[in-house]
């Protein structure tokens, strides 16, 4: 393993890797991990990583792992990058890519990190493992828990769609729908009281109270550049909850250029949904990630970024602006027409969150912040079939007539 340490972003404390923590014994702050980039270059270069089989333990010099002993994997990570000429033409953007995170082994970008997550927890002994999660990370440490052999609290929003409910029992994980309330996440509250009093390892959706399965995130960003020979786009977009995602994708850009695999990163661009947005808030009013305020009364289509506090702000902030990039919110109605351009030009299904980039991309270059000519890539992080209800809704009403030449007629007319 090439971890230096674990340093805490408040205090600034640093702790030895061999250490069994979660979050900074000092103060109880957020941890970051950083890598001996000098030893990780003596291993890894473009030719080497070429010939090793895709997916997120094919960087595993740059994950917290040990040893592969209590490495826990369904096959996550080698998405496919898609170059996206039917959606360029219609948005008349030059050069326009998607990262397909539907395509992972439970639909979403989350297997990444949860993979990382339950193999450390494995690796630090652990028993019982607990979440707090709109759904999507749940759903993925359900199923990575279930093949690591260890059991798990879900700790998800009332109102999760049916379909995620259905993933996470079928995988025998423990859920609990946690009642909504005004301010604060009630689902962390539950799994915060798991970690505190009987001692269960949190993997939750963001890097908080966990620092190492947010390495995940960073897998994605490794195979983009790879995926492009080496060549960073001018731009990536990423949808946005809690800033977990944004944060990794940044980190792994980072250490790419530490490395010399790449020259330059990316501009960032995060995306939040207009009714719950205190990351793009905080960002465009220059606001302390720590003085961000917990958003009240959060409501979108996008449940998958409902995140009323930005728990990675702390980090996510900071990226996007050593990147020079920007944040910006997208109406429910945009998500929607995204969700429904995306599947109709590139036949991907992507869940409203997972369309959410897609729709900060469209405004972003009708503002003109984007130009048409840049080269950009979109996550697209969960398939479409984790919020049925919606997509039922979008569908309307479907046409049913008899096996009549007449009445197919006029179907057709």
């Amino acid at each position: 393993m090439f971890v230096k340490e674990l340093e805490c972003l408040k205090c600034g404390e640093t702790f030895s890797p061999s250490e069994q923590i979660y979050v900074c014994k000092e103060c109880g702050g957020k941890l970051v991990i950083s890598y001996d980039y000098d030893g990780i270059s003596e291993k890894i270069n473009r030719e080497e990583l070429e010939k090793r089989p895709d997916g997120v333990w094919k960087y595993r010099e740059l994950l917290p792992i040990s040893g592969p002993k209590n490495i826990v994997t369904l096959g996550e990570g080698g998405t496919p990058l898609i170059k996206a000429e039917n959606l360029s033409k219609v948005l008349r953007i030059d050069d326009l890519w998607l990262k397909d995170e539907t395509r992972n082994p439970t639909s979403s970008f989350k297997d990444r990190p949860m993979s990382v997550g339950v193999s450390k927890a494995l690796e630090f002994g652990a028993e019982t493992v607990c979440t707090a999660s709109s759904g999507n990370a749940a759903t993925a440490l359900a199923a990575y828990s279930a093949k690591g052999g260890i059991d798990c609290y879900a700790f998800v929003p009332e109102d999760v769609p049916e379909a995620k409910l259905a993933q996470l029992a079928l995988h025998g994980a423990n859920v609990v729908r946690a009642a909504h309330q005004e301010k604060g996440d009630p689902s962390y509250e539950l799994m915060k009281m798991g970690f505190k009093n009987f001692g269960w390892h949190p993997i939750p959706s963001g890097g908080a109270f966990n620092p190492y399965q947010p390495e995940g995130n960073k897998t994605m960003s490794y195979e983009i550049c790879e995926q492009m020979n080496w060549e960073t786009p001018d731009w990536y977009l990423v949808p946005v909850g809690a800033g977990t995602l944004l944060s990794g994708n940044a980190k792994g850009f980072f250490e790419l250029e530490e490395l010399g695999l790449i020259d330059e990163i990316p501009r960032i661009g995060g995306i939040q949904a207009e009714g719950c947005a205190p990351l793009v808030k905080g960002f465009k009013e220059g606001t302390d990630p720590y003085d961000i305020p917990t958003w009240e009364g959060p409501n979108t289509v996008a449940g998958g970024l409902i995140d009323p506090y930005p728990w990675d702000a702390d980090t996510a902030l900071p990226a996007i602006k050593k990147s020079g990039g920007t944040a910006e919110s997208v109406s429910d109605e945009d998500i929607l027409s995204a969700l429904e351009l995306l599947a109709r030009t590139e036949g991907i299904f992507a869940e409203p969150s997972g369309a959410a980039g897609l729709a900060g991309l469209i405004k972003l270059v009708e503002n003109g912040e984007i130009d048409r000519s840049e080269k950009a890539v979109i996550s697209v992080t969960g398939g479409g079939l984790k919020d049925q209800k919606t997509a039922v809704e979008l569908a309307g009403e479907i046409p049913t007539i008899k096996p009549n030449l007449e009445e197919l007629k006029k179907l057709v007319d």
